[in-house]
């Protein structure tokens, strides 16, 4: 009778349990859209793309929709103007350099600014310093402690510059591909995490920074790997990492979703507010193959 009664209460407890579980389909209202951008300028030649398109609604997982027939135009710290133009009217605006122009260059400030729809929208970045990345090796790894499949790790070795705090973020390649899956957001301040400079300031950058770099498959002979190393100021940082937050931000322990930080102001401060992020870089790149000649014998 015992070991009934006990049963009888474990099947009641599990009864009640699943009981509470209810499907609520959330009627979220809609608010007003917003200009949304996206603006990515570096020091590198060729054309300067900058993206502008229109929020939706947080379910609708519709392609965005293009903001046309905007004026956008980029002026630095120096006086000059650079337009960039929507030729294709999709939302994608583009600057197109004449001869062997460049737009960005390290030490110089630009001010992004935006006429869409009756509204200004301004935002202003700098192009900070960076780095060469000075090699790129592999080291050959299982999967798995346990594993019998084996890969190739990357790993990239760089320097932070000394004398003042620098901010970055590493993109990498795999055959050609962006790896941008929300843990490949990489930013790293003096080579380190964020709060680390004072004791990393102008030192190779540390090991998990340099392992940063790799897919969770490892890589295979023959791949083609890209390293970059962007300079991006401290308010990019803080964009990066709360993006990264809020892609990641899911499970048992998730928070409330939040707004990511942005730097797109509305001159009129009663008009309609933007979402996105005007940045501004300088990029250094290096490539290699995973092939002997770059392997390397490694004990971590």
């Amino acid at each position: 009778m015992k070991s009934l009664f006990i049963v009888l209460l474990l099947v009641g407890g599990v009864l009640s349990f699943t009981s509470c579980t209810t499907v609520i389909d959330a009627k979220l209202d809609t608010g007003p859209t917003q200009l949304s951008v996206d603006a990515n300028l570096t020091d590198q030649p060729g054309p300067q793309t900058i993206r502008l398109t229109q929020t939706a609604a947080y379910f609708d997982s519709s392609t965005p929709l293009a903001a046309v027939s905007a004026t956008v135009t980029v002026t630095d710290n120096t006086g000059k103007t650079y337009a960039f133009q929507d030729a294709d009217n999709d939302g994608y605006y583009v600057w197109q350099p004449t001869k062997n122009d460049t737009l960005g260059h390290i030490g110089r400030t630009y001010q992004l600014s935006i006429t869409y729809q009756g509204e200004t929208y301004r935002a202003s970045s700098t192009i900070n310093r960076v780095p060469p990345i000075d090699s790129l090796i592999f080291v050959k790894r299982k999967i798995t402690p346990v594993s019998t499949t084996e890969g190739y790790r990357g790993e990239f070795y760089a320097r932070d510059l000394p004398g003042a705090a620098d901010y970055y973020r590493i993109r990498f390649f795999r055959n050609g591909t962006l790896q941008n899956q929300p843990r490949n957001i990489i930013t790293s301040e003096d080579g380190a995490f964020r709060g680390a400079s004072t004791v990393t300031d102008g030192l190779v950058f540390i090991v998990p920074i340099r392992l940063s770099i790799n897919p969770d498959s490892l890589y295979a002979l023959n791949d083609s790997v890209t390293v970059e190393l962007q300079s991006i100021t401290k308010e990019g940082l803080s964009f990066w990492e709360a993006l990264r937050d809020q892609l990641t931000n899911g499970g048992l322990f998730a928070q409330p979703l939040a707004n990511v930080p942005t730097n797109i102001i509305n001159t009129n401060p009663s008009g309609r507010k933007a979402t996105g992020f005007f940045i501004t870089t300088a990029v250094r790149r290096r490539s290699a193959m995973v092939s002997p000649a770059n392997f390397r014998e490694r004990t971590y």
